[in-house]
């Protein structure tokens, strides 16, 4: 299990995550599910850390799952395995499936993310991508199923006539399809997606923490399944708090 398979770095207040295996197009591996689990844990437990950035090493984001590894049968990694034993869902946590952080995260996109690269970017909140980014959810092309949580949240992030287009024929999307869809917020020049993340997650680390930490509960919490009057009274019980705190008296007299 290479633990530089994923690199994890701190600057002040935001943790940057870098899937760093870009002579394998940073497919997935053992090091990199546990870097990224454990850096997901360390984001939600250390109080100095506001916002995380997650990007991927070279010219492509994330290729998904390692089809070579998977056609070749692969060794066991004993370690990986003992690590799964005592958090059994630990790839799916990697993945954002599961126990997301409650706190923002950027992805920085340049080439693929493909397959996994785009499940995984469903559980991000804030998303840049370069011009030349590609993404796709072509696991039906290889007979597999995107267990990644794409058939579940896609059609809730973008339309739904565009999900099932997407993940009925695997095609790729460019990163302007992306953008006019709604996968993805910014389009950035080749190059710049982590200066453009980067720039985004100092504006969010400048604002109060309580506030993006209620806004946060709000995002997680309260989905779109919830009928519009049970959604507002969760508001005024997260969201009200906020105005009895420090932050809410200095804030005002700041402006």
């Amino acid at each position: 299990m290479n633990p530089d398979h994923c690199l994890v770095e701190r600057d002040g207040h935001v943790l940057t995550v870098t899937l760093n295996r870009p002579e394998a197009k940073n497919a997935l591996s053992a090091g990199m599910l546990a870097g990224m689990y454990r850096a997901w844990r360390l984001l939600d437990e250390d109080p100095e850390l506001r916002v995380a950035i997650l990007t991927g090493r070279g010219d492509v984001f994330c290729a998904g799952a390692d089809l070579k590894a998977m056609g070749g049968g692969g060794e066991r990694d004993e370690e990986f395995q003992q690590l799964m034993a005592q958090v059994p869902d630990l790839h799916w946590q990697a993945l954002l499936r599961h126990n997301r952080p409650m706190k923002p995260i950027i992805a920085a996109v340049e080439g693929f993310a493909v397959a996994g690269g785009t499940e995984i970017l469903q559980g991000t909140d804030i998303r840049v991508a370069a011009e030349d980014a590609v993404f796709g959810v072509t696991e039906a092309r290889r007979g597999l199923f995107p267990l990644g949580g794409s058939s579940v949240r896609l059609r809730r992030q973008i339309p739904y006539t565009l999900a099932a287009e997407i993940l009925l024929t695997g095609r790729h999307v460019t990163a302007q399809e992306a953008k006019d869809f709604g996968l993805v917020g910014r389009v950035v020049k080749k190059g710049e997606a982590l200066a453009e993340a980067r720039k985004l997650a100092d504006q969010i680390c400048e604002n109060g923490p309580l506030s993006v930490r209620a806004l946060m509960r709000m995002l997680r919490e309260i989905d779109e399944s919830f009928p519009e009057a049970d959604a507002l009274v969760k508001e005024l019980e997260i969201g009200g708090p906020v105005f009895a705190s420090k932050d809410a008296r200095e804030g005002p007299l700041a402006f």
